[in-house]
């Protein structure tokens, strides 16, 4: 970091560390010096235009080794990391992982501060919930606008919500908000489900769909967290993963 406060990435030999990482993303054959600035990657992107930047320039300043003009913009916490831009680029460069390493520049202390304190609350419970509801938690209120659904809806009086249930087939997330929050938005869910005659499940430990810290870009956390709802869908004997975000 300069005196300003400022990120600079840049190697030991000071050249510039980002643009290595970028030469580093391109798929065997590929030529940064092909590169037209065409504009096929901001055009679909949802974060163009926001803070004066768009994939486009966010690459071609990376290429010019202007890491102090890439600290000096949020906009490395706009992008979605959609893939968008991976998709439309003829190089198939892959941005938004470079993207990633910039906000790793970022002290972590010092980064957005919702996005971070969701990643340390998902890291309190097995849940991985960004709201920080816990096993018992989530069990009480699934229980509970179940029986509300069963009782004042003849059409759903079988409906199912089921956690932990051995060998089914699909083991399902739900955006931790919701059951928080607004836990009658879980119900559309169960319904869809339930018509479809799926064979699905909720974990107790695990069913919180979203990870926040992937956006906050700590890469061993996201892992954690992704270990955490691996291991929950394989315990329970589940095949597939369903993730609802």
């Amino acid at each position: 970091m300069d005196p300003s406060g400022a990120f600079v990435i840049s190697g030991k030999d000071g050249k510039s560390g980002l643009k290595q990482r970028v030469a580093d993303l391109l798929p065997d054959g590929g030529n940064l010096n092909l590169c037209l600035t065409c504009g096929s990657c901001s055009s679909g992107c949802p974060a163009s235009g926001i803070g004066d930047m768009d994939p486009r320039k966010f690459l071609r300043m990376a290429l010019l080794g202007m890491e102090e003009a890439i600290a000096a913009s949020p906009w490395v916490w706009f992008c979605s990391m959609c893939m968008r831009c991976v998709h439309a680029c003829p190089m198939k460069i892959n941005i938004p992982q470079l993207v990633f390493y910039a906000r790793q520049q970022v002290p972590r202390e010092n980064r957005p501060k919702g996005i971070l304190a969701s990643c340390d609350m998902a890291l309190k419970h097995d849940t991985c919930s960004a709201m920080g509801a816990s096993e018992e938690d989530f069990r009480f209120v699934v229980e509970d606008v179940l029986a509300e659904v069963r009782q004042t809806q003849p059409a759903f009086e079988d409906l199912q919500a089921p956690i932990d249930k051995q060998a089914a087939h699909f083991f399902v997330n739900q955006n931790s908000r919701e059951p928080v929050t607004e836990p009658d938005e879980m119900v559309p869910l169960w319904k869809i489900l339930h018509r479809a005659g799926a064979d699905w499940t909720y974990g107790a430990k695990g069913w919180a769909g979203e990870n926040y810290c992937l956006f906050i870009a700590d890469e061993k956390n996201w892992e954690r967290i992704v270990r955490i709802k691996a291991k929950a869908a394989d315990d329970l004997g589940c095949k597939v993963w369903l993730n609802t975000e």
